[in-house]
Protein backbone atom coordinates (compact mmCIF):
# COMPACT_ATOMS: atom_id res chain seq x y z
CA UNK A 1 0.00 0.00 0.00
CA UNK A 2 0.76 3.48 -0.49
CA UNK A 3 -0.08 6.92 0.69
CA UNK A 4 -0.45 9.87 -1.61
CA UNK A 5 -0.87 13.02 0.28
CA UNK A 6 -1.05 16.27 -2.31
CA UNK A 7 -0.23 20.17 -1.29
CA UNK A 8 0.95 23.17 -2.77
CA UNK A 9 -2.90 24.11 -3.96
CA UNK A 10 -4.26 27.61 -3.22
CA UNK A 11 -5.41 30.93 -4.87
CA UNK A 12 -3.74 32.05 -7.46
CA UNK A 13 -3.68 35.17 -10.06
CA UNK A 14 -4.12 34.36 -13.81
CA UNK A 15 -0.35 34.24 -15.01
CA UNK A 16 0.79 33.19 -11.53
CA UNK A 17 2.83 30.21 -10.24
CA UNK A 18 1.71 27.27 -7.80
CA UNK A 19 4.04 24.28 -6.89
CA UNK A 20 2.20 21.46 -5.97
CA UNK A 21 3.79 18.32 -3.90
CA UNK A 22 2.27 14.97 -3.39
CA UNK A 23 4.51 12.98 -1.23
CA UNK A 24 4.13 9.00 -1.01
CA UNK A 25 4.66 6.93 2.34
CA UNK A 26 3.96 3.19 2.87
CA UNK A 27 6.35 1.38 0.54
CA UNK A 28 8.90 2.60 -1.88
CA UNK A 29 7.81 5.17 -3.78
CA UNK A 30 11.09 4.78 -6.05
CA UNK A 31 9.86 1.69 -8.11
CA UNK A 32 6.52 4.31 -8.90
CA UNK A 33 5.64 5.83 -11.71
CA UNK A 34 3.43 9.02 -10.67
CA UNK A 35 0.63 10.65 -12.70
CA UNK A 36 -1.08 14.66 -11.92
CA UNK A 37 -4.98 14.54 -12.65
CA UNK A 38 -7.53 17.34 -12.49
CA UNK A 39 -11.51 17.59 -12.04
CA UNK A 40 -13.18 20.61 -12.43
CA UNK A 41 -16.67 21.09 -11.59
CA UNK A 42 -19.16 19.26 -13.70
CA UNK A 43 -16.49 17.81 -15.84
CA UNK A 44 -14.76 14.84 -16.32
CA UNK A 45 -11.13 13.58 -14.44
CA UNK A 46 -8.59 14.64 -16.87
CA UNK A 47 -4.85 14.23 -17.25
CA UNK A 48 -2.36 16.77 -16.66
CA UNK A 49 1.05 14.83 -16.24
CA UNK A 50 3.09 11.66 -15.46
CA UNK A 51 6.65 10.93 -15.03
CA UNK A 52 8.04 7.22 -14.57
CA UNK A 53 10.19 6.10 -11.79
CA UNK A 54 13.03 7.43 -12.38
CA UNK A 55 12.10 10.78 -13.49
CA UNK A 56 14.15 10.56 -16.71
CA UNK A 57 10.59 10.57 -19.10
CA UNK A 58 7.59 12.47 -18.72
CA UNK A 59 4.53 13.49 -20.23
CA UNK A 60 2.23 15.92 -20.65
CA UNK A 61 -1.29 16.23 -22.05
CA UNK A 62 -1.16 19.30 -25.24
CA UNK A 63 -2.64 21.66 -23.20
CA UNK A 64 -0.22 21.78 -20.45
CA UNK A 65 3.06 21.82 -22.34
CA UNK A 66 5.47 24.60 -22.29
CA UNK A 67 3.31 25.16 -18.64
CA UNK A 68 3.66 22.48 -16.62
CA UNK A 69 7.11 20.72 -15.55
CA UNK A 70 6.45 16.99 -13.70
CA UNK A 71 9.84 16.44 -11.93
CA UNK A 72 10.39 13.66 -8.60
CA UNK A 73 12.63 13.78 -5.62
CA UNK A 74 12.79 9.65 -4.67
CA UNK A 75 15.18 10.11 -1.79
CA UNK A 76 12.01 12.39 -0.60
CA UNK A 77 9.55 10.46 -1.58
CA UNK A 78 8.05 13.53 -3.27
CA UNK A 79 6.65 14.40 -6.96
CA UNK A 80 6.12 18.04 -7.60
CA UNK A 81 4.19 19.66 -10.69
CA UNK A 82 5.27 23.14 -10.80
CA UNK A 83 2.36 24.89 -12.64
CA UNK A 84 3.51 28.31 -14.29
CA UNK A 85 1.49 30.62 -16.39
CA UNK A 86 -2.09 29.57 -14.97
CA UNK A 87 -5.27 30.56 -16.20
CA UNK A 88 -8.83 30.12 -14.93
CA UNK A 89 -9.46 26.99 -16.71
CA UNK A 90 -6.83 25.90 -14.70
CA UNK A 91 -8.89 25.83 -11.67
CA UNK A 92 -9.78 22.57 -10.36
CA UNK A 93 -9.08 19.66 -8.17
CA UNK A 94 -5.72 18.44 -8.37
CA UNK A 95 -4.53 14.56 -7.78
CA UNK A 96 -1.50 12.34 -7.81
CA UNK A 97 -1.73 9.13 -8.19
CA UNK A 98 0.79 6.49 -8.22
CA UNK A 99 1.78 2.68 -10.51
CA UNK A 100 3.82 0.27 -9.14
CA UNK A 101 6.93 -1.29 -11.16
CA UNK A 102 6.20 0.88 -14.35
CA UNK A 103 8.77 1.94 -16.39
CA UNK A 104 5.63 4.00 -18.55
CA UNK A 105 3.72 7.40 -18.09
CA UNK A 106 0.24 6.15 -17.42
CA UNK A 107 -2.19 8.38 -19.34
CA UNK A 108 -5.26 6.92 -18.00
CA UNK A 109 -6.65 6.74 -14.55
CA UNK A 110 -7.19 3.09 -14.86
CA UNK A 111 -4.05 2.67 -14.87
CA UNK A 112 -3.11 3.94 -11.92
CA UNK A 113 -3.79 2.01 -8.14
CA UNK A 114 -3.41 5.15 -5.30
CA UNK A 115 -5.03 8.16 -5.53
CA UNK A 116 -4.25 11.04 -3.15
CA UNK A 117 -6.81 13.25 -1.68
CA UNK A 118 -6.86 16.34 -3.85
CA UNK A 119 -5.70 19.88 -3.92
CA UNK A 120 -7.93 22.80 -4.86
CA UNK A 121 -6.28 25.48 -7.36
CA UNK A 122 -8.25 27.97 -7.92
CA UNK A 123 -7.00 30.94 -10.36
CA UNK A 124 -8.92 33.86 -10.98
CA UNK A 125 -9.24 36.20 -13.82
Amino acid sequence: QVQLVESGGGLVQAGGSLRLSCVASGRTFSSYAVGWFRQAPGKEREFVAAVNWSGGNAYYAESMKGRFTISRDNAKNTVYLQMNSLKPEDTAVYYCAAVDHSTATPIYSSEYDYWGQGTQVTVSS
